[in-house]
């Protein structure tokens, strides 16, 4: 019968009980530091003291600035570290509350604190949450993924610097998510079968998207020259890389094998990126970062004056493959969507209001 939960290790400090938890279960880095994040946000958020509203709700008077009523006992000392054990909802609603009020945040932001704290008390402490209650959320209006035409698209690509227009045209001819496409390893493309594997994406879920048949040229070129970059790593006795989970331990080599290598390097060694990690000197993926930047570069120079990023290309993949009559259900398994409602925004963005009515002054 499988584990329910791990049970941590309780003399370890709490960072490193989240870690172990966290490992168990294979979340992603990103979101291990995420998690971390808001949950030492929450810590220091209570060591501060908590709002007059929900020291009201524990039934302490408060003075409000206009009544002669003051607070007779605090709910917790000022600066002293309070264990999560010792507060409970009531501390979770305030936070959350003070996130939308005070920090004015996303909604989404706010949600990902709120997984952050839930994950926290019922994955790590073993314990329930209870009914948070009425939290303040901030409002978030629907809006329309910013897509580009098929000419900005173009444009746009040309203007990428040289370095970067590999993978932002595959970012675009496949319809890949930024990470998901820098991640990409020698052995994930199938050049015969003309498809791109993608592992691990997003909700650690795998998926087959197509290969253009126009970069496959370009492609195989571009591996010419990283093998090349990677036989004189093995020379100088470096070219290891980063193998997910314990494929490094099962399979000691494995992580200098060709195969293993990502197709876009980085243009130097770094060591692990984890701060539990040996340090080793590895050959990492190019930084989202740089592609980031260099295409937020390339739509000023093409005079685009739409909001491009990455992810723009990824939405303009989808609305062009619905535009050329493609099934919304394809789309949704090439995009790697749970629910065809998250890919059916891209048909709102395709049939917008009046779009095919002639303006009276054009009449």
């Amino acid at each position: 019968m499988p584990l329910e939960r791990l049970l941590p290790n309780p003399k370890l400090k709490l960072r490193e009980q989240l870690r172990e938890v966290m490992r168990f279960k294979h979340f992603s880095h990103r979101t291990e530091e995420a998690y971390w994040h808001w949950i030492r946000g929450f810590l220091v958020f209570c060591r501060e003291g908590l709002t007059a509203e929900a020291q009201r709700r524990r039934g302490k008077d408060v003075s409000d600035g206009t009544s002669k009523t003051t607070l007779r006992t605090p709910v917790f000392p000022m600066s002293k570290w309070r264990h999560p054990r010792d507060m409970g909802a009531v501390e979770v609603q305030a936070y959350l509350s003070h996130l939308a009020a005070e920090r004015n945040v996303a909604a989404a932001t706010q949600n990902q604190a709120l997984n952050a704290i839930v994950f926290l008390y019922r994955e790590v402490l073993g314990l329930k949450l209870g009914q948070i209650g009425e939290i303040e959320r901030p409002r978030r209006k629907p809006r329309l993924p910013s897509v580009l035409t098929k000419d900005e698209v173009h444009r746009v690509l040309a203007a990428v610097a040289r370095e970067y227009q590999l993978i932002c045209r595959l970012l675009y001819g496949t319809g890949m998510r930024l990470l998901e496409g820098l991640r990409l390893r020698v052995q994930d493309l199938d050049f015969g079968q003309n498809q791109i594997a993608i592992h691990d994406g997003k909700g650690f879920k795998d998926r087959v998207t197509m290969l253009p048949d126009k970069l496959k040229l370009e492609l195989q070129q571009h591996l010419e020259r990283v093998k090349l970059m990677h036989e004189g790593d093995l020379a100088q006795g470096f070219g290891r890389v980063h193998l997910p989970f314990a494929l490094a331990r099962k399979y000691q080599k494995a992580d200098r094998e060709w195969r293993w290598q990502y197709i876009f390097p980085s243009a130097g060694l770094s060591n692990a990126a984890r701060e539990d990690a040996r340090p080793t000197l590895r050959r990492h993926h190019v930084h989202e970062v740089n592609v980031q930047r260099a295409v937020k570069a390339a739509a000023a120079m093409a005079r685009v004056v739409k909001q491009v990023t990455p992810h723009t290309l990824r939405h303009s993949f989808a609305t062009h493959l619905l535009e050329n009559g493609y099934d919304i259900r394809t789309v949704q398994d090439l995009l790697g969507h749970k629910d065809v409602a998250t890919t059916q925004i891209y048909t709102h963005v395709m049939n917008r209001p009046g779009l095919g009515i002639r303006s009276p002054l054009d009449v």
